[in-house]
């Protein structure tokens, strides 16, 4: 009996290990790049990431071969920020006190480094401007713009975020209406 419960474990691993080589590993970077354009910080993106590959191996048994992996890794994804999202919120506010040394023993504080989308995508391919426009938007309008811009199609940012397809049309129109206010002043000076 155990050898046959070990064959089995065995024989579920393989399986595992064939849908990370095939479907998840290759869309690492594309989950990175939806985990750091929600938390908006590298160290927490990197937490997200590993924390959805965790349960994307926890839960791979509920996950169909050869469906859209890239809609389900960024289901997982939404669901781990909005629970760490939470949980923060509940947590009481910290401060690292090694942050307040470095900051009072400069000559010149700084600021910590913003990291825009601009970088991400490649040696400032848009500006800050549109990187803040971003940014100050909902998070339920941020998320299902950044949906949008990964080409995802309505019916999948739907079923990723778990709402109504009029919905998704909803707030993707109005997020661009705002985008398209926010922006407007910028685009007239750059032609």
């Amino acid at each position: 009996m155990a050898t046959l419960t070990l064959m089995a474990n065995e024989t579920v691993r393989a399986g595992y290990n064939r849908i990370f080589e095939r479907e998840f590993f290759p869309l690492m970077d594309a989950v990175y790049t939806f985990a750091y354009r929600l938390t908006g910080d590298a160290t927490q993106a990197d937490d997200l990431v590993q924390e959805v590959y965790l349960k994307a191996w926890r839960f791979a048994n509920r996950y169909e071969e050869g469906t859209n992996a890239k809609a389900w890794l960024f289901k997982i994804c939404r669901h781990a920020f909005i629970n760490e999202y939470r949980s923060k919120k509940s947590r009481p506010y910290k401060v690292d006190y090694e942050d307040i040394v470095v900051y009072h023993n400069e000559d010149d504080p700084v600021s910590p480094r913003y990291f825009g989308l601009h970088e991400e995508m490649g040696n400032k391919l848009i500006g800050d401007e549109v990187t803040l426009a971003l940014n100050a938007l909902s998070p339920a309008f941020r998320t299902v713009v950044l949906l949008d811009l990964e080409d995802f199609t309505y019916e999948e940012i739907a079923a990723i975020l778990e709402i109504p397809i009029g919905t998704v049309r909803s707030r993707l129109h109005r997020a661009r209406n705002v985008l398209a206010d926010k922006l407007r002043e910028y685009a007239e000076a750059h032609g």
